[in-house]
């Protein structure tokens, strides 16, 4: 196989490279398909993450300290009128 590689190199110089990635790193189609797959869920990860990091998060805090500022604020009005 290196002697066919050595070969391909001294007659095609500048596409050798090439030829070399392609037979080196040659996907058999259900290899191509995981890979396939595993960038699809790396990619819904990604974008979920950022979801959850730009809206979900802020949104339940926000509601959070809301809640929380309106128990107190209840509370002491029901301290004040008791």
């Amino acid at each position: 196989m290196y002697t066919f590689l050595l070969l391909i190199c001294s007659i095609y110089p500048f596409q050798s490279i090439f030829v070399i990635i392609k037979l080196i790193f040659m996907f058999e189609f259900d290899q191509y398909l995981g890979f396939l797959a595993f960038l699809t869920i790396l990619t819904i990860g990604f974008w979920l993450m950022i979801f959850l990091l730009t809206f979900v998060v802020p949104y339940w805090l926000f509601g959070n300290i809301k809640e929380l500022l309106k128990e107190k604020r209840d509370k002491k009005r029901a301290a004040r009128n008791a």
